[in-house]
Protein backbone atom coordinates (compact mmCIF):
# COMPACT_ATOMS: atom_id res chain seq x y z
CA UNK A 1 0.00 0.00 0.00
CA UNK A 2 1.44 3.63 -0.98
CA UNK A 3 -1.21 5.27 1.38
CA UNK A 4 -0.61 6.74 4.78
CA UNK A 5 -4.26 5.17 5.74
CA UNK A 6 -4.17 2.61 8.82
CA UNK A 7 -4.14 -1.09 8.31
CA UNK A 8 -5.10 -4.14 10.35
CA UNK A 9 -2.76 -7.29 9.27
CA UNK A 10 -4.00 -10.83 8.46
CA UNK A 11 -2.92 -13.98 7.96
CA UNK A 12 0.44 -13.98 6.27
CA UNK A 13 2.24 -10.23 5.31
CA UNK A 14 -1.32 -9.21 4.05
CA UNK A 15 -2.63 -5.51 5.77
CA UNK A 16 -6.12 -4.65 5.17
CA UNK A 17 -7.34 -0.90 5.22
CA UNK A 18 -9.46 -0.35 7.56
CA UNK A 19 -11.67 2.06 5.60
CA UNK A 20 -12.92 0.34 2.18
CA UNK A 21 -15.75 0.93 -0.12
CA UNK A 22 -18.76 -1.17 -0.26
CA UNK A 23 -20.54 -1.70 -3.61
CA UNK A 24 -23.79 -3.83 -2.67
CA UNK A 25 -26.78 -2.35 -4.83
CA UNK A 26 -24.10 -0.08 -7.00
CA UNK A 27 -24.88 -2.13 -10.92
CA UNK A 28 -24.06 -0.88 -14.32
CA UNK A 29 -22.91 2.60 -14.97
CA UNK A 30 -23.90 4.05 -11.61
CA UNK A 31 -21.50 0.84 -9.88
CA UNK A 32 -18.71 2.39 -12.28
CA UNK A 33 -19.18 5.56 -11.67
CA UNK A 34 -19.01 5.15 -8.15
CA UNK A 35 -15.68 2.99 -7.77
CA UNK A 36 -13.97 5.17 -9.94
CA UNK A 37 -15.20 8.42 -7.52
CA UNK A 38 -14.56 5.99 -4.83
CA UNK A 39 -10.68 4.95 -6.19
CA UNK A 40 -10.37 9.22 -6.74
CA UNK A 41 -10.88 9.87 -3.22
CA UNK A 42 -8.54 7.58 -2.01
CA UNK A 43 -10.02 4.35 -0.87
CA UNK A 44 -7.99 1.40 -1.49
CA UNK A 45 -9.90 -1.06 -0.66
CA UNK A 46 -12.88 -1.91 -2.71
CA UNK A 47 -15.98 -4.86 -1.25
CA UNK A 48 -17.70 -7.00 -3.82
CA UNK A 49 -19.61 -10.07 -4.33
CA UNK A 50 -20.48 -12.22 -6.98
CA UNK A 51 -24.08 -11.94 -5.48
CA UNK A 52 -23.51 -7.89 -6.45
CA UNK A 53 -23.54 -8.89 -10.13
CA UNK A 54 -20.68 -5.54 -10.13
CA UNK A 55 -17.56 -7.08 -10.62
CA UNK A 56 -17.06 -6.22 -14.13
CA UNK A 57 -17.97 -3.22 -13.60
CA UNK A 58 -15.33 -2.99 -10.29
CA UNK A 59 -12.77 -4.04 -12.85
CA UNK A 60 -13.26 -2.05 -15.04
CA UNK A 61 -12.66 0.87 -13.31
CA UNK A 62 -9.80 0.04 -11.25
CA UNK A 63 -8.37 -0.95 -14.29
CA UNK A 64 -8.98 2.61 -15.90
CA UNK A 65 -8.34 4.68 -12.47
CA UNK A 66 -4.34 3.74 -13.44
CA UNK A 67 -3.56 2.82 -9.71
CA UNK A 68 -1.31 -0.27 -9.60
CA UNK A 69 -3.03 -3.55 -8.53
CA UNK A 70 -0.63 -3.93 -5.20
CA UNK A 71 -1.94 -1.12 -4.51
CA UNK A 72 -5.12 -1.83 -3.72
CA UNK A 73 -7.15 -4.14 -1.67
CA UNK A 74 -10.08 -6.17 -3.49
CA UNK A 75 -12.63 -8.45 -1.45
CA UNK A 76 -15.72 -10.51 -3.24
CA UNK A 77 -17.48 -13.09 -1.59
CA UNK A 78 -18.50 -17.02 -2.59
CA UNK A 79 -22.48 -17.05 -2.52
CA UNK A 80 -24.25 -19.85 -0.18
CA UNK A 81 -25.78 -21.48 -3.27
CA UNK A 82 -22.42 -22.51 -5.11
CA UNK A 83 -21.26 -24.90 -2.78
CA UNK A 84 -18.97 -27.72 -4.60
CA UNK A 85 -18.59 -24.83 -7.73
CA UNK A 86 -16.04 -22.45 -5.33
CA UNK A 87 -13.44 -23.22 -8.15
CA UNK A 88 -15.05 -21.89 -10.98
CA UNK A 89 -16.46 -19.48 -9.05
CA UNK A 90 -13.59 -17.57 -7.88
CA UNK A 91 -11.94 -17.90 -11.46
CA UNK A 92 -15.17 -16.08 -12.60
CA UNK A 93 -14.66 -13.72 -10.54
CA UNK A 94 -10.84 -13.17 -11.18
CA UNK A 95 -11.90 -12.92 -15.32
CA UNK A 96 -14.48 -10.45 -14.36
CA UNK A 97 -12.25 -8.44 -12.07
CA UNK A 98 -9.77 -8.67 -14.70
CA UNK A 99 -7.10 -9.70 -11.89
CA UNK A 100 -5.28 -12.88 -11.38
CA UNK A 101 -5.49 -12.77 -7.49
CA UNK A 102 -8.19 -11.22 -4.73
CA UNK A 103 -6.72 -9.93 -1.45
CA UNK A 104 -9.88 -11.50 0.37
CA UNK A 105 -12.42 -14.04 -0.56
CA UNK A 106 -15.22 -14.83 2.02
CA UNK A 107 -17.91 -17.09 2.53
CA UNK A 108 -20.88 -14.49 1.99
CA UNK A 109 -23.66 -16.22 3.64
CA UNK A 110 -23.09 -19.91 5.89
CA UNK A 111 -24.61 -22.68 3.89
CA UNK A 112 -28.23 -23.74 4.34
CA UNK A 113 -27.36 -27.60 4.76
CA UNK A 114 -25.62 -28.22 7.79
CA UNK A 115 -22.18 -29.71 7.64
CA UNK A 116 -21.60 -27.72 4.13
CA UNK A 117 -19.27 -25.54 5.64
CA UNK A 118 -16.70 -27.35 6.36
CA UNK A 119 -16.18 -28.69 2.68
CA UNK A 120 -16.97 -25.18 1.46
CA UNK A 121 -13.92 -23.61 3.92
CA UNK A 122 -11.55 -26.76 2.73
CA UNK A 123 -11.62 -25.37 -1.06
CA UNK A 124 -11.93 -21.78 0.15
CA UNK A 125 -8.46 -22.79 1.71
CA UNK A 126 -7.19 -24.20 -1.32
CA UNK A 127 -7.93 -21.20 -3.17
CA UNK A 128 -5.79 -19.04 -1.02
CA UNK A 129 -3.00 -21.43 -0.85
CA UNK A 130 -2.66 -21.41 -5.07
CA UNK A 131 -2.48 -17.68 -4.50
CA UNK A 132 -5.94 -17.07 -5.86
CA UNK A 133 -6.51 -15.33 -3.32
CA UNK A 134 -4.35 -14.08 -0.46
CA UNK A 135 -6.44 -14.26 2.58
CA UNK A 136 -9.69 -16.00 2.87
CA UNK A 137 -12.54 -15.41 5.76
CA UNK A 138 -16.37 -15.18 6.20
CA UNK A 139 -19.14 -13.37 6.22
CA UNK A 140 -22.09 -13.36 8.53
CA UNK A 141 -20.98 -15.88 10.49
CA UNK A 142 -21.52 -16.67 14.52
CA UNK A 143 -18.88 -17.00 16.73
CA UNK A 144 -19.98 -20.58 17.09
CA UNK A 145 -20.13 -21.26 13.39
CA UNK A 146 -16.28 -19.63 13.33
CA UNK A 147 -15.67 -22.48 15.50
CA UNK A 148 -16.29 -25.08 13.85
CA UNK A 149 -14.24 -24.15 11.25
CA UNK A 150 -10.93 -23.68 13.39
CA UNK A 151 -11.99 -26.95 15.18
CA UNK A 152 -12.18 -28.88 11.65
CA UNK A 153 -9.27 -27.34 9.88
CA UNK A 154 -6.87 -25.78 12.73
CA UNK A 155 -7.87 -22.62 10.10
CA UNK A 156 -9.24 -19.42 11.39
CA UNK A 157 -10.80 -17.33 8.68
CA UNK A 158 -8.94 -14.01 8.90
CA UNK A 159 -11.76 -11.94 8.47
CA UNK A 160 -15.62 -11.87 9.67
CA UNK A 161 -17.69 -9.28 7.87
CA UNK A 162 -21.05 -8.86 9.46
CA UNK A 163 -23.13 -6.01 10.07
CA UNK A 164 -22.40 -3.53 12.95
CA UNK A 165 -22.44 -0.14 14.36
CA UNK A 166 -23.17 1.79 17.48
CA UNK A 167 -26.03 0.65 18.15
CA UNK A 168 -25.06 -2.81 17.22
CA UNK A 169 -21.90 -2.75 19.50
CA UNK A 170 -21.45 -5.92 21.38
CA UNK A 171 -18.57 -6.09 23.48
CA UNK A 172 -18.35 -9.84 23.59
CA UNK A 173 -19.07 -10.24 20.14
CA UNK A 174 -15.84 -7.88 19.36
CA UNK A 175 -13.85 -9.70 22.25
CA UNK A 176 -14.75 -13.12 20.59
CA UNK A 177 -13.13 -12.04 17.74
CA UNK A 178 -10.12 -10.45 18.86
CA UNK A 179 -9.65 -13.74 20.87
CA UNK A 180 -9.70 -15.64 17.98
CA UNK A 181 -7.61 -13.67 15.46
CA UNK A 182 -10.72 -12.66 13.71
CA UNK A 183 -10.87 -9.36 12.22
CA UNK A 184 -14.31 -7.80 12.80
CA UNK A 185 -15.48 -6.20 9.41
CA UNK A 186 -18.60 -4.06 9.59
CA UNK A 187 -21.25 -3.63 6.72
CA UNK A 188 -24.20 -0.92 6.83
CA UNK A 189 -22.78 1.49 9.11
CA UNK A 190 -25.26 3.76 8.45
CA UNK A 191 -28.22 1.57 8.39
CA UNK A 192 -28.73 0.41 11.36
CA UNK A 193 -27.46 3.97 12.85
CA UNK A 194 -29.43 7.44 14.19
CA UNK A 195 -27.53 9.74 13.17
CA UNK A 196 -29.62 12.10 14.86
CA UNK A 197 -28.79 10.59 18.64
CA UNK A 198 -27.44 13.60 20.86
CA UNK A 199 -24.76 11.58 21.11
CA UNK A 200 -23.26 11.35 17.74
CA UNK A 201 -24.47 14.93 17.31
CA UNK A 202 -22.51 15.84 20.38
CA UNK A 203 -19.63 14.11 19.40
CA UNK A 204 -20.07 15.86 15.27
CA UNK A 205 -19.65 18.94 16.71
CA UNK A 206 -16.77 18.44 19.06
CA UNK A 207 -14.67 17.62 15.92
CA UNK A 208 -16.56 19.79 13.47
CA UNK A 209 -17.31 17.13 11.67
CA UNK A 210 -20.53 15.14 10.77
CA UNK A 211 -22.30 12.17 12.61
CA UNK A 212 -21.69 10.00 9.70
CA UNK A 213 -17.79 10.52 9.80
CA UNK A 214 -17.92 10.00 13.75
CA UNK A 215 -19.59 6.72 13.07
CA UNK A 216 -16.58 5.86 10.38
CA UNK A 217 -13.85 7.24 13.11
CA UNK A 218 -15.74 5.08 16.03
CA UNK A 219 -14.61 1.96 13.67
CA UNK A 220 -11.64 2.55 12.97
CA UNK A 221 -10.08 3.50 16.21
CA UNK A 222 -11.98 0.09 17.35
CA UNK A 223 -10.00 -1.14 14.62
CA UNK A 224 -12.97 -2.65 12.94
CA UNK A 225 -12.95 -2.61 9.17
CA UNK A 226 -15.53 -0.15 8.04
CA UNK A 227 -17.07 -0.35 4.52
CA UNK A 228 -19.72 2.53 3.83
CA UNK A 229 -21.46 2.82 0.37
CA UNK A 230 -23.02 5.51 -1.43
CA UNK A 231 -23.36 6.39 -5.09
CA UNK A 232 -23.20 9.97 -4.23
CA UNK A 233 -19.81 11.36 -5.47
CA UNK A 234 -19.97 14.22 -2.58
CA UNK A 235 -20.95 11.51 0.16
CA UNK A 236 -18.17 9.13 -1.05
CA UNK A 237 -15.40 12.14 -0.68
CA UNK A 238 -16.33 13.08 3.04
CA UNK A 239 -17.17 9.21 3.85
CA UNK A 240 -13.36 9.46 3.01
CA UNK A 241 -11.93 12.20 4.72
CA UNK A 242 -12.16 10.76 8.51
CA UNK A 243 -8.47 10.69 9.00
CA UNK A 244 -7.99 14.71 10.11
CA UNK A 245 -9.64 13.14 13.73
CA UNK A 246 -9.82 10.71 16.12
CA UNK A 247 -11.57 10.02 19.30
CA UNK A 248 -11.06 10.21 22.93
CA UNK A 249 -11.26 7.44 24.86
CA UNK A 250 -14.18 9.05 26.55
CA UNK A 251 -16.47 9.76 23.27
CA UNK A 252 -15.50 6.05 22.37
CA UNK A 253 -17.12 4.61 25.43
CA UNK A 254 -20.07 6.95 25.27
CA UNK A 255 -21.12 5.66 21.48
CA UNK A 256 -20.32 2.16 22.79
CA UNK A 257 -22.89 2.33 25.13
CA UNK A 258 -25.30 3.07 22.23
CA UNK A 259 -25.09 -0.54 21.94
CA UNK A 260 -26.56 -3.41 23.09
CA UNK A 261 -23.72 -3.95 25.53
CA UNK A 262 -21.76 -1.27 25.61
Amino acid sequence: MDLDQPTVPLTGDVRMPLLGFGTWQATGEAGYDAVLAALDARYRHIDTATMYGNEKEVGRAIRESGLRREDLFITTKLPPDRVGRERQTIEASLAALDTDHVDLWLIHWPPSAPGDSIPVWREMLAARDENLTRAVGVSNYSVSQIDELIQATEETPAVNQIRWSPSLYDRQVHAAHRDRGVVLEGYSPFRTSDLSDPVLVRIAQAHDVSPAQVVLRWHIDHEIVVIPKSVTPDRIRVNADVFGFSLTAEEMRDIDALGRSG
